[in-house]
């Protein structure tokens, strides 16, 4: 490899840690807006996040993107679609972490990968290897022994992984820039983020001139806590394989997973120790057969 190449490379393993670290941390921030209603931190999130999306398309000159993006139909259906499916993750993600089930949503982005696994098999044709199978069964089988032996189901897990997997999938289908297609996904949902906020928002925190100049700061960065890391994901995609880069996904759940236990107390119930250590074993699996393909077609 040329030395320009191993820049690259480290360069996007860099952006890699630097974006699934801050999801990973992002809990901190939502913790500290605990005081507002997840509804009314996922407004701000995709106001602020337009705003500064749009700021960053003018000066990066990539307005021309845009507009061949609003003349075509058959993306703009998917990104319809997908703005709801993001909107929906946040707003579970958000009331997850403020209600105490910062494990469950560490659960969620465990299952993610597994969950795309299937939603590959089933839309893309993608064909499952024999062990994969093997990694997707014991997740299955952690969750069907939460649910015979102790009677629950991880809901709010399952509530994010697949709707930030079918996200993802339809994100695939559009084949498009990460912030160019977030910028469009917000500018669907402000409107309706802008009725909201009129009219139906009546919380203490919901008028912001009733609000401490630190709380309503708190607020407004919503937009970079939402965007930074998708511009580091961006920047680690376009220097290193996916293959590399999906070992890096760990480190966000594995992050929230230790700030639920050691800084906010939530307690890890027999039940999720079983779920989780099935998870984990399968994630595993999952990733020793990656790095075995990946060799076999360096090959």
């Amino acid at each position: 490899m040329d030395p320009q190449a191993q820049q690259r490379t480290r360069q996007g393993v860099i952006f890699a840690i630097m974006a699934y670290t801050m999801w990973g941390i992002s809990p901190i921030y939502f913790k500290a807006l605990a005081a507002v209603p997840a509804s009314e931190i996922l407004m701000h999130r995709i106001i602020w996040s337009f705003f500064l999306l749009a700021g960053l398309i003018h000066f990066g000159q990539g307005w021309h993107c845009v507009r061949e993006v609003l003349k075509n139909k058959t993306k703009l259906i998917y990104l319809i679609s997908s703005s709801v499916l993001i909107g929906l993750n946040w707003l579970i993600f958000i009331w997850a972490i403020n209600s105490n089930h910062m494990l469950e949503a560490s659960l969620g982005y465990y299952i993610n990968p597994l969950v795309n696994i299937i939603l590959g098999m089933i839309f893309l044709q993608e064909r499952l290897r024999a062990i994969q199978w093997v990694a997707v069964a014991l997740a299955f089988l952690g969750v069907a022994i939460e649910l015979i032996a102790f009677g629950s189901i991880p809901y709010i897990s399952f509530a994010l992984a697949c709707s930030f997997g079918a996200y993802g999938l339809l994100r695939k289908k559009v084949n498009l820039d990460a912030q160019t297609g977030l910028f469009i996904e917000t500018l669907f949902l402000v409107p309706l983020t802008i009725i909201y906020w009129v009219f139906f928002a009546n919380s203490e925190t919901s008028n912001l001139l009733h609000n401490s100049l630190s709380l309503n700061t708190l607020l407004i960065l919503a937009g970079l806590v939402t965007t930074a890391p998708l511009l580091c994901f961006t920047g680690a995609a376009t220097r290193i394989k996916l293959s590399t880069l999906g070992f890096f996904q760990y480190i966000g759940p594995s992050l929230m997973f230790i700030l639920a236990i050691t800084v906010y107390g939530e307690h890890l119930s027999i039940n999720k120790i079983i779920t989780f250590m099935f998870i984990w074993v399968a994630l595993v699996i999952f990733s020793y057969d990656g790095i075995k393909n990946s060799m076999a077609r360096k090959k």
